[in-house]
């Protein structure tokens, strides 16, 4: 007689989005990730601060990533079993790489740079990826909250 190993079996959803490099493009990312992430079964912690990640990563891809008129791409990734949820931006800039605005020294009292600051604070972990030929990918992860999920709705 064999015994065998329960498998957990993980849900991923993924929404993927072409958006206009444009600020019409970045606020029409973050209403269908809102939406989106409403959808899913994310607890509205973690929707509140991937909302306002999905803002700053869509206005950088649309402000600094922008190439002629080459979209963006914003990807939502959901895994459920591992209670992450992936946001990420795709843009035609590889050349271009963000810096956390303490590595770059711009001032706390600057107009612009801080967008950076808000995902740090926000995300358990960011990074970016190269997107080959030439583009790039600044992606965020942001799990459970620290009470754990929603043990009534299953929301994570």
């Amino acid at each position: 007689m064999s015994a065998t190993t329960p498998q957990l079996h993980s849900t991923v959803d993924t929404f993927a989005q072409l958006l206009s490099s444009t600020r019409g493009g970045a606020r029409l990312a973050r209403l269908l990730a809102a939406e989106q992430l409403r959808a899913w079964p994310v607890s509205l912690g973690v929707t509140e601060r991937a909302e306002q990640i999905v803002a700053e990563l869509a206005a950088n891809a649309a402000l600094h990533g922008r190439v002629g008129s080459r979209d963006f791409r914003l990807t939502l990734t959901l895994d459920t079993a591992g209670g992450l949820l992936r946001i990420a931006a795709t843009d035609a800039r590889g050349e271009h790489l963000p810096s956390p605005p303490a590595d770059c020294g711009t001032p706390l009292n600057n107009e612009f740079g801080r967008g950076l600051l808000l995902v740090i604070a926000l995300a358990n972990r960011w990074g970016v990826e190269p997107y080959p030929p030439g583009g790039k990918t600044v992606w965020a992860e942001c799990t459970r909250e620290t009470p754990g999920p929603d043990t009534h709705s299953g929301r994570l």
